[in-house]
Parts: structure tokens; sequence; C-alpha cells
């Protein structure tokens, strides 16, 4: 989901007395919002708990952000976790387009244009 619609969501649950704490590693976006408690992890987007399978790093990352909810004292806090992905080669790889990717990415553009132009 959206880092910006779960932060949004956080904000509205907390003025109804639920109290809340945002996971994810958009940090711009997650602070900007303005939630209350945001733990941010330096990780690739879509995995805001660790690698697929790492549980260990999971259960520490759910653990450090229960522990925020139940100790922060003041608005806005944001925490970084301490865990890693490893090596950075992810930052090269993310997001990037290039000869090798390029055709499939468009063919999948256009498959989605049609996609919504059918749902019309």
């Amino acid at each position: 989901m959206c880092h910006q619609t779960v932060s949004l969501v956080a904000r509205r649950l907390e003025a109804a007395g639920i109290a809340t704490v945002v996971v994810g590693s958009a940090r711009d976006i997650v602070e900007e919002a303005g939630v209350p408690r945001f733990v941010f992890v330096d990780f690739p987007l879509g995995n805001p708990c660790g690698k697929p399978g790492a549980q260990e790093m999971q259960r520490n990352i759910v653990t450090l952000a229960i522990n925020v909810v139940e100790s922060s004292i003041a608005p806005r806090t944001t925490v970084q976790a301490s865990q890693r992905w490893g090596s950075d080669d992810w930052r090269d790889a993310f997001m990037a387009v290039g000869d090798h990717n390029r055709d499939a990415l468009r063919a999948a553009g256009k498959r989605r244009r049609a996609h919504q132009a059918a749902a019309r």
C-alpha cells in the first residue's frame, strides 16, 4: 500500500484514539504526512518488515515497532531500524530502466493501459 495512504489512515486512527506506528521506507513521504510514530527501514519498497522468509529480521522489526508504540513520548517520533538489507546492490537496480528490460516494461505498460481502457 502507498506510504502516503497508510500515513493518512494512521492519522485518522490516532484521532479516534487508536495508537499506530507506520513501518516503511519512504521516509520523506511519511514524515511529511506527520504520523505520530514511524519506524524507518532502509529497504527496497514493498519490503517494510525485511526480506521474504527472514523471520528473525521480520520479528526484530515488528518488535521495534511495538516498542515504539509503547515508548514514544513525543509526536512525530521517527526511529530508524538497525537492520540492514545486506548488500546495497538493490539500490543500483531498483526501478532501473535499461536495454535489458525496456521492451518488457513497454509491453507491461501497454497491457496495463489496455486493461484500464477496457474497464472504463
